[in-house]
């Protein structure tokens, strides 16, 4: 099977080309991404802890789901595609903001992205993926954001960007 592609694009998310995932990671090449927040209606945050297979940031614990948009696909079709993949379920999404950030990792590679942050609401425990997931919890917005404080090692650097700079876009 032939490596995925990633879309490099430009500071306004327009695409400038194709790369190969791992070659745009090595060379910290800026690229589309999305990372996805899936609430319950008890306002709680469903979050995944990395599968140890992962190529960084195994075992971290980070977002509902995150990855990369195909060539011609919308963000909100990537988004269903990669929640039905590492978490067994699909539901409505709506996209409610990116930016970009940079973040190297001690392997050599860099995410560098600009990352569309997505928000949906489901109510059942998710049947995850063990390729890609480790395992996953509930937790209110409050208690991520003291752990984080507490235990920041134990999160990926693009969910602690996002819950830092970005968590007012994920309110009801």
């Amino acid at each position: 099977m032939a490596e995925e592609q990633v879309i490099l694009v430009n500071e306004n998310d327009e695409k400038v080309g194709l790369m190969p995932k791992m070659e745009a990671h090595e060379k910290a090449v800026l690229h589309r991404a999305f990372s996805v927040f899936i609430f319950n209606d008890k306002d709680e945050l469903l979050l995944q802890q990395r599968a140890a297979s992962k190529y960084h940031s195994p075992l971290l614990w980070t977002n509902t789901c995150c990855s990369h948009q195909r060539d011609g696909e919308s963000n909100i079709e990537a988004g269903k595609r990669r929640l039905e993949e590492e978490m067994g379920f699909v539901c409505d999404l709506k996209e409610v903001t990116w930016f970009i950030y940079k973040a190297p990792f001690d392997n050599g590679l860099t995410e560098h992205e600009l990352d569309h942050i997505m928000v949906g609401y489901y109510n059942q425990n998710p049947v995850i993926n063990p390729e890609e997931v480790a395992n996953f919890k509930w937790m209110h917005m409050q208690d991520v954001r003291k752990d984080i404080a507490k235990n920041p090692q134990n999160y990926t650097a693009w969910f602690k960007i996002i819950f830092a700079n970005y968590d007012s876009f994920m309110r009801k």
